[in-house]
């Protein structure tokens, strides 16, 4: 197992000053080894040394200008920090380079959500959940969207395959029963609201549902 394999372990185990010490070292060793530098601007990002991290990132792409996972890392960042213009220019770049990854077309999907540019974001969250078929969080945001360009039939089909997933996700059901409100279907939206209080009992926008049904109004 090279130091690359190693500090990524140590990542996973959150212990990050080991993961930066090996990643140091891999660094010293193979100096134009772009992987080492995207390693260690993960273990900065993940400690919240954001600048010092992008400049991690950007010392991997002028090594290798194909390094995609260091655009794809970038755009991570970008993310957290809400400059989603940025993000979105990285997750597009890193796709450009070549990086078919589930997770790239799923953050690209999200920072066009976050942009207000749904219909664009559909073919992206669509794809990631082709490439990732057990990830309940793609199908819920997918689903999301789809709901948010009034695509409702669609959108159900999405959000019944997150809560195949993860039947514990609450705010799948929550939008299941948001989404039978607006086919009027008040049985299976009630349904779905208390299924939603039920894994969540603080749940206020499932509990706001379920009053509205009850008080007969909800359209």
């Amino acid at each position: 197992m090279d130091k690359n394999q190693i500090g990524i372990q140590y990542m996973q185990e959150g212990k990050w000053e080991e993961a930066a010490k090996i990643f140091m070292e891999a660094i010293e060793e193979k100096p134009a080894d772009p992987a080492s530098y995207i390693n260690f601007g993960n273990v900065l990002s993940a400690v919240g040394e954001n600048e010092k991290a992008l400049q991690f990132y950007e010392k991997a792409m002028a090594i290798d200008p194909n390094a995609a996972t260091a655009y794809y890392s970038a755009g991570n960042l970008y993310y957290e920090l809400q400059n989603f213009q940025e993000a979105k220019k990285m997750f597009e770049t890193a796709m450009k380079k070549g990086l078919e990854s589930g997770d790239n077309y799923f953050m690209l999907g999200l920072t066009l959500m976050a942009l207000e540019q749904g219909k664009l974001a559909l073919p992206y969250l669509q794809r990631s959940t082709e490439l990732n078929e057990n990830d309940e969080e793609g199908f819920f945001q997918y689903g999301l969207c789809l709901a948010q360009e009034n695509f409702i039939d669609e959108s159900i089909v999405q959000l019944e395959q997150c809560i195949k997933i993860e039947p514990n996700h609450a705010d799948a059901y929550y939008n299941l029963g948001v989404a039978y409100g607006f086919k009027e279907n008040e049985a299976l939206a009630l349904e779905y609201f208390d299924k939603a209080l039920n894994i969540q009992p603080d749940h206020l926008l499932a509990g706001y549902g379920k009053k509205l049904i009850e008080k007969g109004s909800l359209e």
